[in-house]
């Protein structure tokens, strides 16, 4: 099995192939090149999310849905972190470019494993304001009470699981299977 996007040496052009080779920690079997020995390390990419909550609004959550999904899902605000900037300022930049809004207080929420999308997701709760003018990234976007919001069982629905713990409500999780 290859990595998507790596077929070729980017040093050699040898075609790459699956080669169990001893490191540090053990034996590994990633992706390397024959000829020249170059290694497709594969590590997580960070993503960047947040719990978004309105404070001009009464402390609804603003979640989104995703321009390129088929499904009514709504999500965390998330994004890739630039080189150069915190995670902190890599949200705050997030949530004004996808949404608008001006991020006041900015509180850490967790680090979550997204294996899946071979990602590491550092979630934030936001306390945001101003007016919501979507980008065109984003389809359209709902406010939530905290008690009523549903959580989807996947990387940033565990992030906003826990923020909803740390405010006294217990988090219902939409089952995929049904979509309920």
């Amino acid at each position: 099995m290859t990595t998507p996007g790596f077929r070729f040496c980017p040093q050699c052009a040898t075609a790459l192939a699956q080669i169990e080779q001893v490191e540090d920690s053990g034996a590994k079997t990633r992706l390397r090149c024959p000829a020249c020995g170059w290694t497709h390390w594969n590590n997580p990419t960070p993503v960047l999310s947040a719990v978004i909550e309105c404070a001009d609004r009464g402390g609804q959550l603003l979640l989104a849905r995703n321009a390129a999904w088929t499904q009514r899902m709504f999500a965390l605000i998330t994004g890739f972190m630039e080189a150069g900037e915190t995670p902190e300022q890599g949200i705050t930049r997030e949530v004004a470019e996808e949404t608008a809004l001006a991020v006041r207080e900015l509180s850490l929420i967790g680090v979550y494993d997204f294996q899946r999308m071979n990602q590491v997701i550092i979630a934030y709760h936001a306390l945001a304001e101003g007016e919501i003018r979507l980008s065109p990234e984003l389809a359209e976007y709902k406010l939530f009470e905290p008690a009523a919001v549903r959580c989807w069982p996947a990387g940033t629905g565990y992030a906003l699981a826990d923020w909803l713990r740390s405010r006294g409500h217990e988090p219902q999780f939409i089952d995929l299977a049904r979509k309920t």
